[in-house]
C-alpha cells in the first residue's frame, strides 16, 4: 500500500510542480495520465527517493519513506523515462552487473534470477547481444528486467510505451499486466491508451494538481450523456470551438469530426456519442484552469 498526502515542490525557478497530491495506491496496476509538463515524472521521482519534497508524507505499507529513503529504495524498481546503458556490454553481464549492485550476492541466485527475467521479457535469444544494439522495443523491455531485480514491491514505470510499434506496445502491455498482478505497479503517462488498456485504477494530474482520480469505467460513466459529436466543415471549426466546449477534433474520410462537451444538444446536427477514456481525459484539461482538484 502507497499511500501520498499533501505532497508539494517547487523548484528554485518558482515552478509548482506538484500541488497538495494526495493519492492511495494498492496492489496492481494503478495509471497516472497527464499532459508534458504535468508534475508526473516529478511526482515519480519524489516516490522514487530521487528527490524530496517541500511537503507532505509518503508511505510505503506504513513506512514514512521521505524521512525513511532507504525504506523505498529496497524494495523499488524504477523504469524512467530515459536510461543509458554501457556500450558493448550484453544484455546478461549488465543484468548480473545490475543485480550485484541491487545486493544480489549470491551468484547462483543471481542467474537464477537473471535468466528468469530474460524469458520473462522474452530477451533470453539476445542475452548475449549489446543492450545498445537493442531497438526501442527490446530496450524497454531490458528495462523491465533490470527494475524486477530483487523481486521488488513497487514498480514505477515513467513513458513506458512512447515510441514503441503496434507490436512492442501490446508486448510490453502484457509483461506489464503480468507483473501488476503481485506488486504496486504506478504507471506514469500521456497515452490514454496505455492506461485504459492496463489499470484498474487512474488520476489525472494536470499542474501539479490531481483533477480527477477513481476507476476508469466509472468516470467514463460519470460522463454519459454529455459527450455529442458532429461532423463539420473546417471553416466551421472557429466559430464552433468559440460557442461550446470542443474537447477533440480529428478527421473522418477528410472531413473534422468534433467531439463536444455539453449538458443537453449543442445545437443542431449533433448526436449523442457514447464517451471513452480519452473524453474523460480532454474534459479534464479542458476544465483544468478554473476546477478544483478532488
Amino acid at each position: 500500500m502507497l499511500s501520498i498526502a499533501q505532497l508539494t515542490k517547487t523548484y528554485a525557478n518558482g515552478v509548482k510542480a506538484l500541488q497538495g497530491i494526495h493519492l492511495d495506491i494498492e496492489k496492481g496496476m494503478f495509471g497516472l495520465l497527464g499532459p508534458n509538463g504535468a508534475g508526473k515524472s516529478t511526482l515519480m521521482r519524489t516516490i522514487a527517493a530521487l528527490q524530496t519534497p517541500d511537503s507532505g508524507r509518503i508511505l510505503l505499507n506504513g513506512v514514512d519513506i521521505v524521512r525513511h529513503p532507504q525504506a523505498v529504495r529496497e524494495v523499488l524498481g524504477y523504469l524512467p523515462q530515459e536510461f543509458g546503458v554501457y556500450p558493448k556490454i550484453s544484455a546478461w553481464q549488465l543484468l548480473d552487473h545490475l543485480a550485484v549492485l541491487k545486493g544480489l550476492s549470491v551468484k547462483s541466485d543471481r542467474k537464477a534470477q537473471v535468466e528468469q527475467l530474460l524469458h520473462q521479457t522474452n530477451l533470453y535469444a539476445v542475452r548475449n547481444k549489446a543492450v545498445s544494439s537493442f531497438s526501442g522495443g527490446m530496450r524497454q523491455r531490458f528495462g523491465i528486467a533490470q527494475a524486477l531485480l530483487g523481486n521488488p514491491q513497487l514498480l514505477i514505470v515513467d513513458e513506458p510505451t512512447a515510441g514503441l510499434d503496434p507490436e512492442e506496445r501490446n508486448r510490453f502491455h502484457n509483461l506489464l499486466s503480468e507483473v501488476g498482478e503481485h506488486i504496486v505497479v504506478i504507471l506514469s503517462t500521456h497515452i490514454v491508451e496505455d492506461v485504459r488498456d492496463l489499470c484498474s485504477k487512474m488520476a489525472i494530474l494536470v499542474n501539479g494538481k490531481v483533477m480527477l482520480k477513481g476507476k476508469p469505467a466509472e468516470l467514463v460513466g460519470n460522463l454519459r450523456g454529455q459527450i455529442w459529436q458532429k461532423s463539420v466543415a473546417k471553416n466551421e471549426l472557429e466559430e464552433l470551438s468559440y460557442k461550446h466546449t470542443v474537447l477533440s477534433r480529428r478527421l473522418k474520410s477528410g472531413r473534422p469530426s468534433i467531439h463536444v462537451l455539453s449538458e443537453s444538444q449543442p445545437e443542431s446536427g449533433f448526436v449523442p456519442l457514447e464517451p471513452n477514456l480519452e473524453d474523460v481525459y480532454f474534459a479534464v484539461l479542458a476544465k483544468a484552469q478554473g476546477a478544483q482538484p478532488c
